[in-house]
C-alpha cells in the first residue's frame, strides 16, 4: 500500500505493542482502530512523515540496536516526527496520546498543543470549541478525514461536545494552510482522522466498559464501547464497525446578570440627590427637562436583571462507525465509510431573576469607571423559573474514496461524501418554562450591591421578599402566575462535496493539483409562544399582587426547594437562602386545567392578549424568522514540492494557490411593526403589532486566490528553521446572512430590541506570516519557538445602533419607538501577532517526562473600555496562555497531570440582553487554571484499567462587561471522576 502515502488529509500513526496501547487509550476502542502496523505510511500536507533512515535524532545509545519505545514516550516521538518533517506548521495528537490525556472529547485534547485553548460550555464544564493563535469559532475549520462536517448550529465551527475522542485516530492541525486541504480558517484547519481497517491487519476485538461520576451531581453514569476488525481475503478486503454510548451527568451552580447596559442618570437618581421630585428625561421638549436634575447626563452601566439557577443536565451521546476497504491491487484502494452520532442534552433548570429599569433606579452610587455598584428601585418584581431545556442533535457522513496509481510517479484520487445535520428531527419542543412569583402590590423596594470583582464575587442583595419582607421570601400564599415560555427548534444543514486530485512526483520534486466542490444548504424553523403571544396569557402574579392578571399557584407545585449556601466555591457574595423548583409541564398543566377562556369565564386570564384568541393551551407558532440559506464553493488548487540542498543544507520549499468562488442565494421572511401595545396586566411587557409577511430573497458571490508559501531549512541534523507566507480566508456564519430584519413579538419595557442579518456580507481576509526556530536536541525532546502575524481585513463586526423602525410609538414614553438593532457588517482590519514556545523533554528510560508550551500574543486594535461609541471594535479571542503535561510512562504503569492556564479575554461584542445606548457590550471570560490526572495499569497484555479526575482544583468559569466588576455568568460545574477497564482479543 506504499502507492497511497500522498494523502489530502492525516492518515494513521503506526503504533506499537497492542498491550501497552491499551493501556494507553482513553478507550480500547479508539486505540485499536487507530494504531496501525509499524509500516504503514504516515503522510501530512501531502508528506510522508514515517522515521526515515539517517532522519532520527542521534543516540549513542541505541547507535547499535533497534529500540521501540511504547506508551506515552513512543506517541511524543512520532508526533514529534510528523512535527519535523512536515512543510509547513502541523502539530499532531495520536490516538495513543489522546487515550492518555484525561479528556472528555478533542477539544479538550487539542488544548495540549502550542497556541491552542479551549471554550468551555459553562452549563457543563465541558470543552465546546477552541481557539488558535487567539482565533475561535468560526475561524477555525474542523474536517473529518479531509471532508467538512455539517453542523445544525448554523455557524462553521463544530460543537465538539458532539465529537467524543474515543475514535479518533489522529488530529492534525495545520497553522499554515495547505492547498490542496483547505484555505478556508484564519485560525487553523484541524482534522480528524478516523480508523480504518488496513491500519491493523488482521482480527480485532475491542471493548471498554466504565463510567463517570461528577461530585455536585452524585450520579455514576457509564459509558459502553466494542469495536470489530477484520482483514479478509489475503488482507484485500477489511471491515470495521464500532460503536460506544457514553452519558454525562452534570450539577451546575450559576449566578448571572443577563446584560449591563450602558445609559444615563438624571442627577436626581444618584444618592444624596435633595431633589423633592424625579422624573428622569432625555426629552428636551417634556415638561421635566425644565428641571435640570431630571436632565439625563450622567454615564453609567446598570444591570438588566439579575438571578440566579441551578441546572442538571443529562448529555447521552451514541456515536457508530463503519468501513468499508478493497485493494484488489496496489494500484487501487477503495474506501467507503459511514460515521454516525445522535446526542441527546436535557437540562433542568430552577431559579429566580429580578428585571430592572434604569429609569426607577434611585439613591445609586457609581464607581470610578461608571458601574453602579448600589441602588434602589421601588416595586421590583420578583420571579421565580423553572425549565427544561431538550436538544436532540443527529448528524451521519457517508463518503467513498477512490486511490488509482496509474504509474510509479503519477496517482489519482476522488473522493465523495454527504453530510446531514439535523437539530431536533423529532419535533421536540426545545425548551418549556414556567415563571411565576410576586410584583405589582408585592413589589420590593430591592436594593442589590456590587462589592467586588467577577473573578471572585457576585453582587449581593440587600433587600429581597415581598414588600422587602426577606421572611416571606418563597411564601407560596403571594406567588402567582407570570409568563410561559414554550420554543421549538428545527435547524437542518445538508453538506455535499467533491475532490478529485492528481500527483505526480520524481526523486525531489512533486507536483499536485485538483479541483473540488462543496455545497452547503442551511435551514432554520422555529416555532414559540411569543408569536401568538401565548407567553403572556396569564400574566401579572396573580390576586395578591392586585395587577389584574394571573393566578395563584397551589402551593404542592411550589413544594420543593434549592439551599444557596456555599452557592459558588470560592466567591463571595449574598443571595436569597432558596430557590423554588417548579415543574413547568406541571404548571401548563394546571393552568391549562383552568378551562377555555373563549367559552367561559377564566379570573386572571389576559383578556385580548393574543393572537389567534388563546383557547386554553400553550400551543406553539411558526416564527416568521425561519430562513434559508444555500452556499456554493467551486476550488481549484495547484501545490509544488521542492526538495533539494542550500549551501550543503538540506532544504525545501513548497508552494501552493488556490482559487475559490462562493455563491450565495439567502431566502427569509420579512415584516414590519406597526405599534406596539402594552399589557393589561402586567406594565413591563409589550406586545409589537406587524405587517403582513413577505418573502425576501438576495443572491450574493465573491472570489478569491489564495497563496501559500512554506520553506524549511536544516542547518544541522537537530536545528531547523521555517518560514510560511499565506492568505487565508473565513466565512461569515450561515446564520448571519438573512436577508429580513427580525423584531420580536414579545418585547420588555425600556428594552425594544430587533436583529438584522445581511447576506451580502464579505468573508474575513487575513494574510499570515510565520517563522519557527525548532532544536531537536535529543530522542523524543525537543524546543521550538514560533512568531506569526495575521493580518485581517473585512471584520465582520456586530453593530448595535438605537433607531426607530416604520415610525412606531413606545406606548411607555409617547414617543416614537427606539429599538437597539443588531446587525453584522463588513468594518476594520486589525493585526494579530504573537509567539508560540514548545518544550518536549523526556529523561532517557527514566519514564519521566514532560510537555510544556505557551502562547503570547497581541493586536493593534485592543479593546477600549473608554469608548463609548455605538461602533467599537476590538478582537476578540486573545489570550495568552500555557500547558504543561507531566507524565510517568514505564512497565505498564502511566500517570499523567494537565495543568492548563488561559488569561482574561475579549469572548464576544453582545450580552445575553444587549440594550446599551453605547452599542454591543462586551463579553470578557475571566483567567482560568485547570488542573486534570489520569492513570493507567496494565493487569495483562489483554486487560487494563484506567482512572481520571478533571477539574481536580474545583476551577469555576466567570465572565464580565465592559469592567472586571460587572459580573455576566459565573458556573461552578464542579469535578469529574472516571473509572473503567478495557479489554482486547
Amino acid at each position: 500500500m506504499k502507492g497511497f502515502s500522498d494523502s489530502a488529509y492525516v492518515t494513521g500513526i503506526s503504533g506499537g505493542a497492542m498491550r501497552r496501547l491499551l493501556a494507553g487509550g482513553a478507550s480500547a476502542v479508539a486505540i485499536v482502530c487507530a494504531t496501525p502496523v509499524m509500516a504503514q505510511d504516515q503522510t501530512v500536507n501531502g508528506e510522508n512523515t514515517a522515521p526515515a533512515e539517517g532522519n532520527a535524532v542521534p543516540d549513542a545509545d541505541a547507535a547499535s540496536q533497534d529500540i521501540i519505545v511504547t506508551g506515552i514516550r513512543g506517541s511524543l516521538q512520532r508526533n514529534l516526527d510528523i512535527k519535523r518533517t512536515s512543510p509547513g506548521v502541523v502539530d499532531v495528537i495520536s490516538a495513543e496520546d489522546i487515550g492518555k490525556f484525561p479528556d472528555s472529547n478533542v477539544a479538550a485534547s487539542l488544548q495540549r498543543l502550542p497556541g491552542v485553548s479551549i471554550n468551555r460550555s459553562g452549563t457543563r464544564g465541558e470543552p465546546q470549541g477552541i481557539t488558535v493563535r487567539g482565533f475561535g469559532g468560526d475561524f477555525n475549520e474542523t474536517l473529518i478525514d479531509g471532508r467538512r462536517i455539517s453542523t445544525a448550529s448554523g455557524g462553521r465551527s463544530v460543537d465538539f461536545t458532539t465529537v467524543g475522542a474515543d475514535f479518533v485516530g489522529q488530529l492534525a492541525v495545520y497553522k499554515t494552510p495547505d492547498v490542496t486541504v483547505s484555505s478556508s480558517s484564519i485560525g487553523a484547519t484541524v482534522n480528524i482522522s478516523y480508523p480504518k481497517p488496513f491500519d491493523k491487519m488482521g482480527e480485532r476485538i475491542a471493548m471498554t466498559a466504565g463510567g463517570s461520576i461528577q461530585d455536585k451531581a452524585g450520579t455514576f453514569v457509564p459509558t459502553l464501547g466494542a469495536l470489530f476488525s477484520k482483514t479478509f481475503a489475503n488482507d484485500t478486503i477489511g471491515l470495521l464497525g464500532s460503536a460506544i454510548y457514553t452519558r454525562r451527568d452534570t450539577e451546575t451552580n450559576r449566578v448571572y446578570v443577563s446584560g449591563w447596559q450602558g445609559g444615563r442618570y438624571a442627577p436626581c437618581q444618584i444618592a444624596g440627590s435633595t431633589a423633592a421630585t424625579c422624573a428622569p428625561t432625555a426629552d428636551p421638549n417634556s415638561a421635566a427637562w425644565a428641571t435640570p436634575t431630571n436632565r439625563r447626563n450622567i454615564v453609567g452601566w446598570y444591570m438588566q436583571q439579575y438571578g440566579a439557577d441551578q441546572r442538571y443536565t443529562k448529555d447521552e451521546r451514541l456515536d457508530g462507525r463503519l468501513a468499508f476497504q478493497w485493494q484488489p491491487s496496489d494500484a487501487v484502494l477503495l474506501t467507503i465509510d459511514d460515521n454516525y452520532s445522535r446526542q441527546t442534552v436535557n437540562t433542568n433548570i430552577a431559579g429566580f431573576g429580578v428585571w430592572f429599569n434604569q429609569d426607577q433606579f434611585r439613591n445609586v452610587q457609581l464607581d470610578e469607571n461608571g458601574t453602579t455598584i448600589d441602588f434602589r428601585q421601588a416595586g421590583t418584581p420578583t420571579d421565580f423559573t423553572g425549565a427544561i431545556d431538550s436538544a436532540l442533535l443527529e448528524t451521519n457522513q457517508v463518503g467513498a474514496n477512490l486511490k488509482l496509481e496509474a504509474t510509479p510517479s503519477l496517482r489519482f484520487e476522488f473522493d465523495a461524501s454527504y453530510s446531514l445535520s439535523k437539530l431536533n428531527p423529532d419535533g421536540r419542543i426545545s425548551s418549556d418554562n414556567a415563571d411565576v412569583g410576586y410584583g405589582g402590590l408585592l413589589g420590593t423596594t430591592l436594593g442589590v450591591q456590587v462589592l467586588g470583582d467577577s473573578s471572585n464575587s457576585f453582587p449581593t442583595f440587600t433587600t429581597f421578599g415581598p414588600n422587602g419582607n426577606q421572611a416571606r421570601w418563597t411564601d407560596t400564599s403571594v406567588i402567582g402566575s407570570h409568563v410561559t415560555v414554550r420554543t421549538a427548534q428545527q435547524n437542518r444543514d445538508e453538506v455535499k462535496q467533491f475532490r478529485a486530485n492528481a500527483i505526480w512526483e520524481r526523486e525531489q520534486f512533486s507536483v499536485k493539483l485538483g479541483g473540488m466542490y462543496l455545497e452547503d444548504e442551511y435551514s432554520l424553523v422555529g416555532r414559540n409562544t411569543f408569536v401568538n403571544n401565548y407567553w403572556q396569557a396569564y400574566a401579572g402574579y396573580g390576586p395578591p399582587s392586585g395587577q389584574g392578571g394571573g393566578v395563584l399557584i397551589p402551593g404542592n407545585l411550589l413544594a420543593d426547594r434549592i439551599p444557596t449556601g456555599n452557592w459558588i466555591p470560592g466567591f463571595e457574595g449574598g443571595l436569597p437562602p432558596e430557590l423554588i423548583a417548579i415543574n413547568p409541564f406541571l404548571y401548563q398543566k394546571y393552568l391549562e386545567g383552568l378551562g377555555n377562556p373563549q367559552t367561559q369565564t377564566v379570573p386572571g386570564f389576559n383578556t385580548g392578549c393574543c393572537t389567534p384568541p388563546f383557547a386554553g393551551r400553550f400551543d406553539l407558532a411558526l416564527d416568521p424568522g425561519r430562513q434559508n440559506i444555500q452556499e456554493k464553493t467551486w476550488a481549484a488548487y495547484i501545490r509544488g514540492d521542492l526538495k533539494g540542498e542550500l549551501g550543503g543544507m538540506a532544504f525545501r520549499l513548497n508552494a501552493g494557490v488556490r482559487y475559490e468562488k462562493t455563491d450565495i442565494a439567502s431566502t427569509g421572511l420579512g415584516r414590519l411593526p406597526t405599534s406596539i401595545v402594552t399589557s393589561t396586566t402586567d406594565p413591563t411587557l409589550l406586545t409589537v403589532i406587524f405587517t403582513p409577511e413577505q418573502s425576501v430573497t438576495t443572491e450574493s458571490s465573491y472570489d478569491y486566490f489564495l497563496p501559500s508559501l512554506d520553506a524549511k531549512l536544516e542547518i544541522t541534523d537537530t536545528l531547523h528553521i521555517r518560514g510560511d507566507v499565506s492568505r487565508t480566508l473565513t466565512r461569515p456564519a450561515l446564520n448571519t446572512l438573512t436577508p429580513v430584519l427580525n423584531v420580536g413579538v414579545g418585547q420588555r419595557r425600556g428594552a425594544l430590541t430587533a436583529t438584522g442579518g445581511n447576506p451580502a456580507l464579505q468573508p474575513y481576509l487575513s494574510w499570515n506570516y510565520d517563522a519557527a526556530i525548532e532544536w531537536y536536541y535529543a530522542r523524543n525532546s525537543y524546543f521550538a519557538v514560533n512568531g506569526f502575524i495575521k493580518d485581517v481585513s473585512n471584520f465582520v463586526v456586530a453593530g448595535a445602533q438605537p433607531q426607530t423602525i416604520n415610525g412606531v410609538i413606545d406606548p411607555t414614553t409617547g414617543q416614537p419607538a427606539v429599538f437597539v438593532v443588531s446587525q453584522r457588517v463588513n468594518g476594520p482590519s486589525a493585526t494579530v501577532k504573537g509567539v508560540e514556545i514548545a518544550w518536549q523533554q523526556v529523561f532517557g528510560d527514566s519514564g519521566f517526562g514532560f510537555n510544556a508550551n505557551a502562547t503570547i500574543v497581541d493586536t493593534n486594535k485592543p479593546y477600549d473600555e473608554t469608548d463609548l461609541s455605538t461602533s467599537g471594535f476590538a478582537v476578540t479571542g486573545l489570550a495568552n496562555s500555557a500547558n504543561f503535561v507531566g507524565f510517568y510512562d514505564k512497565n505498564g504503569f502511566q500517570i499523567r497531570a494537565a495543568v492548563n492556564w488561559r488569561d482574561k479575554y475579549l469572548s464576544q461584542f453582545g450580552q445575553a440582553q444587549n440594550n446599551s445606548n453605547f452599542g454591543a457590550e462586551p463579553t470578557f471570560v475571566n483567567e482560568a487554571i485547570q488542573v486534570d490526572l489520569s492513570s493507567s495499569w496494565d493487569i495483562t497484555k489483554n486487560y487494563s484499567v484506567f482512572v481520571e479526575a478533571l477539574n481536580v482544583f474545583d476551577e469555576v468559569q466567570s465572565t464580565h462587561g465592559r469592567f472586571s466588576n460587572q459580573l455576566l455568568d459565573v458556573f461552578a460545574y464542579g469535578r469529574r471522576f472516571t473509572g473503567g477497564v478495557r479489554f482486547r482479543f
